[in-house]
């Protein structure tokens, strides 16, 4: 069996990418990283750094130009600036209850590119990190496992049976995601998470403050701070 994983370069895909080593074999894995136009494009440099880690195939995506008409504040194009705050006090303030770094059905357009390129390499699974934290309350709803269920189905059934989409953390927080990466050696100091498109971490935005706590809550330190 091959397996593809999404790799943002972030915590849960990084960490996601670690459990498919070890159950498939380096060997068997192959990473595919998405450019979409985001500011954070220090993300992509991670990736890159994650998967020579790992000594896995990486393959990329441009997608930029489905979402230029967007003006999602995680979007390089975008007058909007990055919220700080928590994902729950962002959506408390949100008309529609989305958060504003919401980029509309990004994760279904990722998925459905990553069968295509899955399916040409001879992939079997489709490995995704989203996780219970990245609904935040709904905030991001192409994460909730509804949408997982829904997306692994149709790719199923697109593929004639021969892909399916593996997402082990729905139901994690970012918490128990850590906890894993911790027992598995992941190299966290090589991840990036921050929205903004700065050199290190703002500290602020909703993935730097869940990020702080998920590191807090197993009683370690996040290692892009320490020193900082």
């Amino acid at each position: 069996m091959k397996a593809m994983v999404l790799l943002s370069g972030g915590v849960d895909s990084t960490t996601l990418l670690a459990m498919a080593v070890e159950e498939y074999g380096r060997e068997n894995v192959m990473a595919l990283s998405m450019s979409y136009g985001q500011k954070h494009q220090r993300e992509l440099w991670s990736a890159e750094q994650i998967a020579g880690h790992y000594g896995v195939e990486k393959r990329d995506l441009n997608l930029a130009e489905i979402f230029c008409h967007s003006n999602s504040s995680l979007l390089a194009h975008s007058e909007e600036s990055i919220p700080r705050g928590s994902y729950g006090e962002q959506k408390g303030s949100a008309a529609d209850g989305l958060v504003s770094t919401y980029v509309p059905f990004r994760n279904g357009l990722f998925l459905a590119a990553a069968a295509s390129v899955a399916l040409g390499s001879g992939c079997g699974v489709l490995c995704y990190g989203a996780h219970h934290d990245d609904v935040a309350v709904a905030a991001y709803p192409d994460c909730s496992a509804a949408f997982v269920e829904a997306m692994d189905r149709a790719i199923f059934e697109g593929s004639g049976g021969q892909l399916r989409v593996m997402a082990p953390f729905v139901e994690w927080d970012k918490a128990q995601i850590v906890k894993k990466g911790l027992e598995l050696g992941v190299p966290y100091e090589l991840t990036w998470s921050c929205y903004e498109g700065g050199e290190t971490p703002c500290g602020h935005c909703g993935t730097c403050k869940d990020r702080q706590k998920a590191f807090e809550l197993n009683g370690v330190k996040d290692p892009l701070l320490i020193g900082g």
